[in-house]
């Protein structure tokens, strides 16, 4: 753990030069989710039905009873690792996050977002020229020629940035419904959770939204994940399903938010909202 200044963090527009470490940050950050939510399906009870189905077919086939067990979980978990990544995105969206990132709209030096923090200390905080460099391979690999379409359509991605080191990213997709956003990705480095970055990227563009007209904003949330699912509650969003009151007026704009799917239509997001 180290002790960040909340101060000194400024919040920017992701850049052609930082897609490689934002790719790199979001697999650190993202180790161990898709393991949990193919854990998640395995344990579903009709998937728990058809894999008994299967075993018992194969029991006829090969004389093991260990085999006839292992093969059809063994094919259904390969079988996933290829496909969640498509049918996941990131945390609600269609596009596969890679391409999401490698696609989405870089902003100039300037498209910040606001941190309230510098207006406490008095301080400005800098904006140093990374100390990291990215590698002539890697830079092989961003060379896809993007068109300013596309890029609007992959969304917006905001990096945390202090004394030159990016510290964390959140993921906003691009405008589809008036006045709703979509946070899709939030992602913080491991030595730095805890500190309240990842409420400050959150606060800071709930602001920035708010500003441009947005009433409403959900966020996607892996389903076996409890700490996103408690991060989120406790700024203030709500559950969609809980049965509020709010929901009940808002029925049929919610309807239009629907958790990601993946194998045999198990969701595998929690959608929040919170209404600005």
């Amino acid at each position: 753990m180290v002790r960040l200044d909340l101060d000194q963090v400024v919040m920017r527009r992701m850049k052609e030069d930082d897609i490689e470490l934002v790719k790199a940050l979001i697999k650190e950050g993202c180790e161990g989710t898709e393991n949990r939510l193919i854990l998640h399906i395995l344990t579903r009870p009709l998937c728990l039905f058809i894999l008994a189905v299967f075993s018992s077919i194969l029991r006829c086939l090969v004389h093991s009873f260990i085999l006839a067990l292992a093969i059809p979980v063994f094919l259904l978990i390969i079988f996933l690792k290829i496909t969640m990544p498509r049918s996941t995105g990131v945390l609600g969206s269609s596009l596969p996050y890679w391409d999401y990132v490698g696609s989405s709209y870089r902003g100039t030096q300037d498209d910040t977002l606001h941190n309230p923090y510098c207006r406490i200390s008095g301080k400005t905080p800098l904006n140093k020229k990374p100390r990291r460099r990215i590698t002539p391979k890697d830079k092989d690999v961003s060379t896809e020629n993007v068109s300013p379409e596309r890029e609007q359509e992959a969304g917006h991605v905001w990096v945390a940035e202090s004394d030159g080191d990016i510290l964390g990213c959140i993921f906003r997709e691009t405008e589809k419904r008036p006045g709703i956003r979509r946070i899709c990705r939030l992602v913080t480095g491991c030595w730095y959770r805890r500190e309240g970055l990842g409420r400050l990227l959150v606060q800071s563009l709930e602001q920035r939204e708010r500003e441009g007209g947005a009433h409403r904003v959900y966020a996607h949330v892996p389903f076996p994940s409890k700490l996103g699912e408690a991060f989120f509650k406790k700024l203030g969003y709500r559950l969609v399903g809980e049965g509020t009151d709010e929901e009940e007026d808002d029925e049929e704009e919610m309807k239009l938010e629907t958790p990601e799917r993946g194998f045999l239509g198990y969701p595998l997001t929690k959608v929040f909202y919170k209404d600005l």
